[in-house]
């Protein structure tokens, strides 16, 4: 594989040698196209004595047969205009310089362009076309690509499904894109594969283009079985949405409930809006299951729920399962208190120790707001190396909202932290740090502090931060 232009600058040394394409370059890789192409140019300017031949004042054969496929490649990536538009003309007797020809499409001197263009008209069917997708889709990024790209849409609209087939597992994700496309508005998937794709895809693009299809395809009852299952079963949050949605339009609202207490906020919503069309009421169901605080079956995504769409007096259903066993039971819990603006800091405070990192990172965001009200001293001994990780980031965080001087402290102190990534958080917020403006100007400690971390500032920025705190030089 040629990775870059040097790489293909030797490439282009080793085909003047009379080496084969074949042998130097991976032709089904585009990149490698690409390097050759700028490589052999960058060869011809540094180091003219590797590509004998390649003076400007040096003509082109006239007869094809006198250009074997290596030189003619060369020529199709030269430097003269004048060579490369000559050398696309010869290109028809080598199909395997058709990527060439490809590129030479969006060249920047037009008449080799147009002559490109015309070639490429020709030649191009469903089958070259195939091949040559990722290099034109690539190439389509450019000024003048889109050329190839539209000539691509309108050869591959002629395509079956089995010739696309190559294409829907490329790895690239832009060529299933532009595969899927054309196979889909011309319905040449059934309505189950539109659906497996949609679940398997990891593309969000390919994902909602087959998800769409798939739906629109329940207007026959034959196919909701197995339209909806790969819908409903998928790991992506999208299309298991999509699926929750069509199950109002397949008559199957019923089945949505289930989806109320899905992980995904997405899932929920869609699964609510259902319910709500058949006349049902999400809030009650949720506060069913949120009523028993010592079951283990409550379900995270029913307390998290709850909150999306009750009121502050739900509250009071959710506080009891901040104790609950269930760590994802316990850090829903926060996130609905904190969602319902029902945080009371007292009652969340014991939960920063909580084994369980989920926990612990929802409790820090929901205290945020009040930080200035934690005892500094409390959240710096979370600090310490002998606490779990999750619990010491999380008292930084909070340390670190703070400001002023306890921030400064704290941080300061975690510059030599074995964590290496605490070492860097702490090394951005001394950075960032900036005296408040309600605390005292001209604190020793200010100055100590900021001397310890000397070695992250430069001269200047220092003795501005000196400055701004008060603090001598």
């Amino acid at each position: 594989m040629l990775v870059d232009v040097e790489d293909g600058a030797r490439a282009a040394t080793r085909l003047a040698g009379g080496a084969s394409l074949r042998s130097t370059l991976d032709v089904a890789d585009p990149a490698d196209w690409l390097a050759l192409d700028s490589g052999a140019r960058e060869a011809a300017w540094r180091r003219p004595q590797s590509l004998p031949g390649w003076k400007h004042s040096v003509p082109l054969p006239a007869e094809p047969a006198q250009l074997c496929e290596s030189r003619l490649a060369l020529a199709l990536c030269h430097r003269d205009g004048r060579i490369r538009q000559e050398a696309v003309r010869q290109s028809v007797r080598h199909p395997g310089l058709l990527p060439l020809v490809v590129i030479r499409c969006a060249d920047w001197v037009r008449p080799v362009r147009e002559d490109a263009r015309q070639v490429l008209r020709e030649v191009l069917n469903v089958d070259s076309a195939l091949g040559l997708a990722p290099l034109i889709l690539r190439l389509g990024r450019r000024d003048r690509g889109a050329f190839g790209v539209d000539l691509l849409g309108r050869i591959l609209r002629q395509a079956s499904r089995e010739q696309l087939a190559v294409l829907f597992v490329h790895p690239d994700r832009v060529v299933r894109r532009f595969a899927y496309r054309p196979a889909v508005e011309g319905g040449l998937l059934r309505p189950v594969e539109l659906a497996r794709t949609a679940a398997r895809d990891q593309d969000a693009v390919v994902q909602d283009l087959c998800a769409a299809a798939a739906v629109a395809a329940l207007a026959d009852p034959d196919a909701h079985e197995h339209v909806l299952s790969p819908l409903l079963s998928a790991r992506n949050p999208r299309v298991r949405s999509a699926g929750v949605t069509a199950l109002r339009r397949a008559g199957r609202s019923e089945q949505a409930e289930p989806f109320l207490s899905d992980r995904s906020a997405l899932v929920r919503a869609c699964a609510r809006y259902v319910v709500r069309q058949q006349g049902g009421d999400p809030a009650a169901w949720y506060r069913q299951r949120c009523t028993a605080p010592d079951d283990p079956e409550v379900p995270p995504g029913a307390v998290i729920g709850l909150a999306e769409c009750g009121n502050r007096a739900d509250a009071g259903l959710l506080r009891p399962l901040l104790a609950h066993p269930a760590a994802g039971v316990r850090a829903r819990a926060v996130a609905g208190v904190r969602t319902l603006d029902c945080a009371d800091v007292e009652q969340l405070r014991p939960l920063l120790d909580d084994p369980a990192a989920g926990v612990v990172r929802e409790v820090v965001v929901a205290l945020l707001p009040s930080a200035g009200d934690l005892p500094a001293d409390w959240l710096s001994e979370r600090t310490g190396s002998e606490r779990p990780r999750h619990v010491r980031v999380g008292a930084f965080r909070l340390l670190d909202a703070r400001g002023g001087i306890v921030a400064l402290r704290a941080a300061v102190g975690l510059l030599e932290d074995p964590d290496m990534k605490l070492r860097t958080w702490a090394a951005q917020s001394v950075r960032r740090w900036h005296p408040s403006p309600d605390e005292r100007r001209g604190d020793a400690e200010v100055g100590e502090l900021l001397d310890r971390s000397r070695h992250l500032f430069s001269d200047p920025m220092l003795r501005r931060r000196k400055w701004e705190a008060g603090v001598d030089s």
